[in-house]
């Protein structure tokens, strides 16, 4: 961000940032002067490690576990929020999972898992926030994909539960308006993260896809935090219900 500080005096809480770009995401928003929350559900030492680098880069940050699929986890999540800042702002919504495989193999457990996570979790977090959002509303970021228009083969649930992600992004930036709540989606393409290497794609697949792509690469978290940084300050005042894809070109 050009102006480093333009989110002083802001509140953000960011789900699932214990890495690849949720962690990335709240490094940006601390770096730009937010106070953060970065949530995780499992991994406590994931979550730790971006607040300690956080603190240490001067900014301000606490770690909270909450599973965002549970509405009491995700009261406590903004409870503790207020609890150690006093205010909301921002929310980015991060967290989610996937699983790719074929039609066949696709069970009702595995897509209650994706839909819990990506949809139902969206939600509920969306829900609890608006009791904590001031006079002067905020911003909600929701991390979409853009398997969500342009889903790939063994994609079905994990490609679904994004086009929700997309509806519900249109539904609530109408709904939300009046109270001056934005709500916007980032669809990121690849994005070398540690969801990609467990698919196998390691380094050197990775270049080999990048260079086939517009811009000669596959994305890194940071190129995905650029864009939350505008949509979650003052510069994206007049943005709302967009989903804006990040993905170099990759359709």
């Amino acid at each position: 961000m050009k102006d480093m500080k333009e989110l002083s005096g802001k509140v953000a809480v960011v789900t699932g940032a214990s890495k690849g770009i949720g962690a990335q995401i709240a490094k940006q928003l601390a770096g730009g002067g937010a106070s953060v929350v970065v949530n995780y559900a499992s991994s406590k030492s994931g979550a730790d490690e971006v607040v300690a680098a956080i603190l240490q880069d001067g900014g301000k940050a606490i770690t909270v576990q909450a599973d965002v699929t549970k509405s009491v986890d995700v009261k406590r999540l903004f409870e503790a929020t207020k609890d150690a800042f006093g205010r909301l702002d921002i929310l980015v919504n991060n967290a989610g999972v996937f699983n790719f495989t074929a039609l066949e193999q696709v069970t009702e457990q595995d897509f209650r898992r994706q839909f819990d996570a990506n949809v139902l979790g969206t939600i509920l977090t969306i829900r609890e926030a608006l009791s904590y959002f001031g006079e002067g509303g905020g911003s909600v970021i929701n991390l979409s994909s853009i398997s969500s228009i342009n889903p790939v083969p063994n994609s079905v649930v994990y490609s679904a539960s994004k086009s929700a992600v997309d509806a519900i992004t249109k539904a609530l930036a109408t709904e939300l308006a009046g109270r001056k709540i934005r709500v916007n989606a980032i669809a990121p393409g690849m994005t070398a993260t540690e969801g990609l290497a467990g698919l196998g794609v390691d380094d050197a697949a990775a270049k080999t896809i990048g260079a086939g792509l517009p811009l000669g690469r596959i994305g890194k978290p940071y190129d995905i935090a650029e864009v939350a940084a505008f949509l979650a300050s003052d510069r994206s005042a007049w943005v709302t219900g967009e989903r804006i894809t990040v993905s170099g070109g990759q359709r």
